[in-house]
């Protein structure tokens, strides 16, 4: 996530929770809109999908709670009037002594400023809230965090469902075998750089207020290369390949955009990996549907079982199982046999809807056909008798 997205994107609203939700309330929520918004339920609608990315993007911070965390100190600190002047240099309402966090507060964020120059630091703002994007202001050493990365996976219905380990093949980078992610040629090294002194960032100041920004000199990494590698010309990095092997839960649905931590590119100068995100595409299965927890498959059974009641036969994902059919049961009509759906990591599993239409034989023998129209003069029941009425009434000259 990015510093931008800290102050810009308010993830509460997108889903439609209060800040104090709960994670098991936000979760909830998050389910109910993931399964309204997902592209199986609308295809072709874009508007639909840039709001199941949106969800999804929202529900991935604040249901990590060290990431939700980070989120919630940027946005109050946003809220409260942090990054704007202090002690009257642009606060609204902002006079002498007002404080800009607080108006009569008292506090002067100059102070603390000072207080950051006497220490050795830059007094910049990377200082003083460095912890909340991962800066380390006060390190010699300037670790760069290695970049996200994204792909995509194919599953079959059936691993989709029941869960699979899949093998992805990534075109990568990795750190540079000749100088082991240094950007120095063998023998060398890389020296401070003589703008940051080795923080990695430079501050510009407007009165008291400071704002740090990665130092240009030496692209934020603290250090500067005099004799770049012959091998990686001083990137630290080469191209590469690498293969990551992978459990995906059961229950992955289409579209599914799926996180591995740690799984990205490596890090520069000792910096983390970035993430993995692993996009699912599911191939349709000849016989089930799927809908949330539910697998949903139509089984065709003749009118005589329908009238006269059967017991008939229904596949599933694992071994097939019987299905009562009562006596005068209508095309049309679903059943649930349960346990038979799809099962998630939290041990709860689906069911399996079963929907019975009535099979019309495209063609009738002469016995049969005997037979069907001798049945036809014995019925007196009208089959239509809502439409009956209608079409009499409009015969009688009476408004439907």
């Amino acid at each position: 996530m990015s510093e931008k997205d800290f102050f810009e994107k308010d993830y509460y609203a997108e889903l439609g929770v209060p800040k104090t939700a709960t994670t098991a309330e936000i979760k909830k929520v998050y389910r109910h809109l993931a399964r309204d918004l997902h592209p199986d339920k609308n295809p072709g609608n874009k508007q639909a999908e840039e709001r199941f990315k949106a969800v999804s993007e929202a529900y991935d911070v604040l249901s990590d709670d060290a990431q939700r965390k980070k989120y919630d100190e940027a946005r109050d600190l946003m809220s409260s009037g942090g990054f704007r002047g202090f002690s009257g240099a642009g606060a609204p309402g902002g006079g002498p002594g007002s404080g800009g966090f607080g108006g009569a507060s008292g506090f002067d964020l100059s102070d603390l400023l000072r207080g950051a120059h006497a220490s050795g630091g830059d007094g910049g703002i990377g200082d003083l809230f460095g912890g909340l994007f991962n800066r380390r202001g006060a390190s010699r050493s300037r670790g760069r965090r290695g970049a996200d990365v994204e792909t995509r996976a194919s599953l079959s219905f059936t691993e989709a469902v029941r869960g699979t380990t899949v093998t992805l093949r990534l075109g990568d980078r990795k750190e540079c075998p000749t100088c082991h992610g240094s950007g120095a040629k063998p023998g060398t090294g890389p020296r401070e750089c003589p703008v940051c002194h080795g923080r990695g960032v430079t501050t510009s100041n407007d009165g008291a207020f400071g704002m740090a920004q990665p130092c240009r000199n030496c692209q934020g990494t603290g250090t500067v290369i005099d004799s770049p590698c012959p091998t990686c010309h001083g990137a630290r990095t080469v191209p590469g390949a690498r293969t990551v092997t992978a459990r995906l839960p059961a229950g992955v649905a289409n579209g599914q955009r799926i996180r591995l931590a740690g799984k990205g590119e490596p890090g520069v100068g000792g910096g983390s990996a970035g993430d993995l995100y692993v996009v699912m595409r599911v191939e349709e299965h000849p016989l089930f549907g799927r809908d949330g927890e539910n697998l949903t498959v139509q089984v065709p059974v003749a009118f005589t079982e329908l009238a006269l009641g059967a017991t008939v036969t229904v596949p599933t994902l694992d071994a097939p199982v019987s299905l009562k059919i009562a006596p005068g049961t209508a095309s049309g009509r679903k059943f649930r046999v349960k346990g038979k759906g799809v099962r998630r990591a939290s041990g709860r599993v689906g069911d399996l809807i079963v929907t019975v239409t009535a099979a019309v034989p495209a063609r009738l023998t002469g016995p049969a056909r005997d037979a069907l129209e001798a049945f036809a003069a014995t019925q007196t029941e009208d089959p239509r008798p809502e439409i009956t009425a209608a079409l009499a009434a409009a015969r009688g000259g009476t408004d439907l």
